[in-house]
């Protein structure tokens, strides 16, 4: 018989996560549980996308909410630009959505950028991704470019481990910026870390224009998602994107903050909640450099279109 929390239905929880996860679903489902006071928060009134891992086939991301999903699960129909449809998210609010989404196979979180019925982004978002064959510790250094740049004109933010092999820094922002604002001030934030040290870090979003270098992503803007704090993230061991204190970076790794074992690493506290500094008001100086600056993406393409047709007229 099937058991249940909260009234929800649990299947097969003694069956494991995925290949290499080391946990079963009942382990995920355990974790929101006890997780539920501290990861409810950030996902509350965020329309959200899950990674889920079905048995036997390949893990994908699912922002439309099923036809099954029960009636009492909060939800948020937006504007799909991309597929021209209204896609009905999930609002993780409440327990017993959680452990529905739970139930699913839902292991990896990635809510909206802005609350539902918001046009405004509520942090400005940096995301630090080593190279291949770079590890944790270059991603920790290219954050504390990051911060570097950001201290240079009074802000700050709070820092996690993504739960893959890179770090998010997360600046909470005061009053209604505009998602255009915020996404230009995302770039020149990422520009000025990079003239900090351009031997460490870079903006290239072409990947073979990094040279080993650290990412600095600033794309993590308007309709675009991130793994939330304490979520999992389907990988081997199941790791879970980690809160840090800037002063404990260095002495981390991303592999200490599991879904076995991030709960007892917490106790009672909340440290995304204690770290997270007030919201701070963009800089207008910020701003106006970002708008300067490409989107890198559409750089990308442009540049990739380029060099497509170099090669074609070279082999001509």
């Amino acid at each position: 018989m099937a058991e249940e929390r909260e009234g929800v239905p649990l299947t097969n929880l003694d069956q494991e996560l995925f290949p290499e996860a080391g946990a079963t679903k009942r382990d995920l489902v355990d974790y929101l549980d006890v997780m539920a006071g501290r990861f409810l928060p950030v996902l509350r009134d965020r329309p959200l996308s899950v990674i889920r891992v079905l048995r036997g086939q390949e893990r994908f991301m699912q922002k439309n909410l099923p036809k099954y999903t029960p009636d009492w699960v909060p939800r948020a129909s937006l504007w799909a630009d991309s597929s021209h449809r209204e896609v009905t998210y999930a609002l993780a609010n409440d327990r017993r959505t959680l452990f529905w989404l739970g139930n699913q196979r839902a292991v990896e979180f990635h809510p909206a950028l802005m609350p539902a019925g918001s046009p405004h982004p509520t942090h400005l978002i940096m995301d630090l991704d080593p190279p291949e064959d770079g590890g944790f510790g270059l991603a920790v250094a290219g954050a504390r470019l990051v911060r570097r740049a950001l201290l240079d004109i009074g802000m700050d933010g709070a820092v996690k481990t993504s739960g893959a092999k890179g770090v998010h820094v997360f600046v909470p922002l005061a009053g209604d910026p505009a998602p255009e604002d915020v996404a230009a001030a995302q770039r020149a934030v990422a520009a000025r870390a990079e003239r900090l040290d351009p031997e460490l870090a870079t903006t290239a979003f072409i990947r073979d224009d990094r040279h080993g270098r650290v990412f600095l992503d600033a794309t993590r803007a308007g309709g675009a998602t991130v793994a939330a704090a304490y979520s999992p993230r389907a990988r081997p061991g199941v790791p879970v994107s980690f809160p840090v204190a800037w002063s404990d970076l260095d002495d981390v790794t991303p592999a200490d903050f599991t879904l076995h074992t991030a709960p007892g690493l917490l106790g009672d506290r909340d440290p995304w909640a204690e770290t997270m500094p007030a919201p701070q008001r963009l800089d207008e100086g910020l701003v106006a450099e970002g708008h300067t600056i490409p989107v890198a993406r559409v750089q990308a393409m442009h540049e990739g279109k380029r060099r497509a047709k170099a090669r074609r007229e070279a082999d001509g």
